[in-house]
């Protein structure tokens, strides 16, 4: 007989580390997906480009896709669940994306409650700021990218435009926009 019950929903809060006033989004997503899902959602909800390699940090172990390349052996996040490595609430773990500009994502399993029908998830709820560039230089360059585009005179004012363009708002963000791409993804 199926299981009638409603599925389980995590309402997460990933936050960029390092970064003041803080970049976060607030989640819905359903409690059975697979780290490698949550990957995709993260960076969706972010606008990163996946572009580089990631992995989760929790309790001390890592996951991510295992590669023969790997110093330390990974457990592979396709094969583990939300529900299954983060079983309460207030559980925290990392998310690190790109090792050479070391994004550190907080993660805080703010509450686990029932999903509501008619309701498609993953949802983004809220969120404050838009994230970095791709490729800024993590933490101290994207705060040297951000002085210089705010300056005219900064020496490296024009190279920035020319790499990224004028159109970049540090304050902005758009949740219609990130929940149309979440839906995609679904």
């Amino acid at each position: 007989m199926p299981d009638k019950s409603p599925a389980t929903l995590y309402q997460l809060k990933v936050t960029l580390r390092g970064i003041k006033p803080p970049i976060w989004r607030r989640l819905l997503v359903p409690g059975s997906i697979t780290l490698n899902k949550l990957h995709q959602i993260i960076q969706t909800a972010m606008d990163w480009s996946d572009s580089h390699l990631h992995q989760f940090i929790i309790e001390g172990e890592d996951f991510g896709i295992p590669s023969p390349k790997d110093w330390e052996p990974v457990k592979d996040e396709r094969r583990y669940r939300l529900n299954q490595v983060a079983r309460s609430e207030k559980t925290k773990f990392l998310y690190v994306y790109d090792f050479g500009d070391n994004w550190e994502h907080e993660i805080l399993v703010e509450k686990i409650q029932p999903a509501e029908s008619g309701i498609k998830y993953p949802l983004c709820i809220k969120g404050k700021r838009s994230c970095p560039p791709e490729d800024v230089g993590g933490v101290w360059g994207y705060m040297e990218y951000l002085e210089a585009m705010s300056n005219p005179d900064h020496v490296d004012h024009d190279s920035y435009i020319e790499w990224w363009g004028d159109d970049f708002n540090p304050e902005g963000f758009d949740i219609e926009i990130v929940n149309r791409a979440l839906q995609r993804i679904g």
